[in-house]
């Protein structure tokens, strides 16, 4: 490990919007940044198709190809962009440790975390065989192409309602696949899912398997708690149970809030250690889009240039 070293000013962990963004503005600023790109380069956003949200794009943009344009943005300004993972860290001193792919380790002046978060899933076989074909974990940015049509959303929490109250004025119906027989949301929102007519609240339901065939998704097959099972005829299944933040190598380094979240101080990126910045969804549990997670990766380079100046 000895010899395998390399001094850097700033590395940023985790591409996605919020790192390709911090990349291009450091590399503006001449502070040469090295970013690896992780297990999923371009993050959640490479497992969606048209994204008609993001400004500047007036007839819309697939995931895949807005985060190639970004990568290929920060590394033209010339940020150093890397294959690999960073498998562990030492935030205990300055600079800080990071170990590339169990290999190489590098020593950072400063760090920018943009780990981002990863929808859970129910663990079905099919979910993942229709996942950008019918299965997605965000109403905001999929519900436009489901205009008219039916759709599920399972989960029985603040966001489950949420997403279905969203999806309601765009679609005919809403089911809620609901696996208890309450919904565990705030007052508020059961009561405008409950205000809302085109929802149907499927009470104690499981999901046994999503049905499609080469169009996506058509159905889904539901088990009721007593057993007796039932399709709905669906061209969109929405999940909406959590999102779980990719925070485990900061963990008992970093504050991190209760769900895992990274924290930070006010409106900057600044964490509990100091050259320490997030950006993204990595500290955001609530907004989740992809012009916010640039718009973080915006701030933490100008914290980091500014940190990095004094």
């Amino acid at each position: 490990m000895e010899t395998n070293k390399e001094t850097i000013k700033v590395l940023i962990i985790g591409s996605g919007p919020a790192g390709y963004t911090a990349a291009i503005y450091l590399s503006r600023a001449n502070l040469a940044p090295v970013l690896y790109e992780g297990i999923e380069p371009g993050g959640q956003l490479t497992t969606t198709t048209e994204v008609e949200n993001f400004p500047g794009f007036p007839e819309g943009i697939d995931g895949p190809e807005l985060m190639s344009r970004m990568r290929a943005q920060a590394e033209r300004l010339g940020a150093d962009l890397r294959a690999g993972t960073i498998t562990k860290v030492d935030l205990s001193a300055r600079p800080f440790r990071a170990e590339v792919d169990g290999e190489k380790e590098l020593l950072a002046e400063s760090l920018i975390i943009s780990t981002g978060a990863t929808a859970k899933y129910l663990g079905l076989p099919s979910e993942t065989k229709f996942r950008g074909q019918g299965v997605s974990a965000c109403a905001t940015c999929d519900g436009f192409f489901y205009r008219k049509k039916d759709v599920a959303v399972v989960g029985g929490g603040d966001t489950a309602c949420e997403e279905a109250t969203y999806l309601a004025s765009l679609c005919r119906k809403v089911y809620m696949i609901v696996r208890k027989p309450f919904l565990r949301a705030s007052k508020a929102m059961q009561e405008r899912v409950f205000n809302t007519p085109n929802i149907e609240v499927l009470f104690e339901h499981n999901t046994v398997e999503v049905l499609g065939d080469d169009s996506g998704v058509t159905g889904a097959l539901l088990r009721r708690n007593d057993g007796v099972e039932h399709t709905i005829d669906i061209a969109g299944f929405f999940l909406a149970i959590g999102h779980h933040p990719n925070t485990e190598l900061f963990a008992g380094q970093l504050d991190l809030n209760e769900e895992g979240y990274i924290k930070v101080e006010g409106n900057t990126s600044k964490t509990s250690v100091e050259g320490v910045f997030a950006a993204g969804d990595v500290k955001d549990p609530h907004y989740r889009q992809a012009i916010t997670a640039a718009g973080s990766g915006c701030v933490a380079a100008l914290d980091c240039e500014r940190f990095l100046l004094r």
